[in-house]
């Protein structure tokens, strides 16, 4: 198997096929990500294109960078893994990207003979350690089925979407504008519960059991109050994941209350300076927000 991409999805994903025997090839321009490929036991490759040799015949290249343009870039730019491809090894394509992105990339790859899983991902870098993510999964079954295995080993938790490649994709935007909007919820609920003088922790612990619970607003904001704002993601990625999911019910026609003003409030966290900060942060900004 190759990883291209080793940030905190891609590299615990290699770090989870390594511990359970499999021999992985990790390409990813941050030093940092890959002495962490090392010490977790995979091989390294200095570009796409070198990884993408080291794959057997029926190999798959699992792609984990952040979008599109970076999906591109690394399976057809310069040094880029599918001129190394060849026809019966396949891409499981995990960023989150616009459906018609992943329509695009796949059409691409089967011209080559290559196979595609449309396969975006979700749960957080420990769940994609531990192997308990869930994928999102759109390809043609006997696609699915030669690497049952593979993906069994990557996810406890998998759904098998259609086999129309970009159905993962509108899936996983589906998915990621409610935790938007869900996050959100949860930031103005506690930035409102401070300025009414109460207890973080204690109107929390309510919430959580509780008709408002939520599992991102009960990870990021216990993380917030303790004042834990070190990115696992930062707010770029549900800024663009709301962004790409607006987008996509616009171009259906779907014009829904919430979505959009989730959107705003990532663009304007970003726009207040927070981009690089956890999206937990959002209770950062709704504190500056409401003064």
């Amino acid at each position: 198997m190759a990883v291209i991409g080793a940030g905190n999805m891609g590299g615990a994903m290699a770090a989870r096929l390594c511990e359970q025997g499999w021999p992985v090839v990790v390409c990813d321009i941050d030093p940092l990500r890959q002495q962490q490929a090392l010490a977790a036991g995979a091989e390294l490759a200095d570009s796409p294109d070198t990884a993408a040799r080291a794959l057997s015949a029926d190999g798959v290249l699992i792609v984990c960078v952040v979008d599109a343009a970076q999906s591109h870039a690394v399976l057809f730019g310069p040094d880029g893994a599918v001129a190394a491809m060849r026809p019966g090894q396949a891409v499981m394509l995990c960023p989150t990207i616009a459906p018609q992105d992943a329509e695009a990339l796949a059409a691409a790859l089967a011209e080559r003979g290559i196979g595609c899983i449309d396969a975006p991902m979700s749960g957080g870098p420990v769940r994609a350690r531990d192997g308990s993510m869930s994928l999102m999964l759109a390809a043609p079954q006997a696609l699915l089925a030669r690497h049952a295995e593979l993906l069994q080993a990557l996810s406890g938790r998998r759904f098998v979407i259609s086999e129309r490649a970009g159905d993962g994709a509108r899936t996983k935007l589906v998915n990621n504008l409610l935790a938007g909007i869900n996050l959100v919820g949860a930031a103005e609920v506690m930035a409102l519960a401070e300025r009414l003088g109460l207890d973080l922790p204690t109107t929390l612990d309510v919430i959580e059991q509780s008709s408002g619970q939520s599992w991102i607003g009960s990870d990021r904001m216990r993380r917030a109050i303790a004042g834990d704002f070190e990115p696992r993601a930062h707010v770029t990625l549900l800024e663009k994941d709301t962004r790409l999911a607006v987008q996509a019910a616009q171009a259906a026609g779907f014009d829904g209350p919430l979505g959009a003003r989730a959107a705003e409030a990532f663009a304007q966290a970003h726009a207040a300076g927070l981009a690089d900060r956890d999206d937990a942060a959002l209770l950062l900004w709704l504190r500056q927000r409401g003064g």
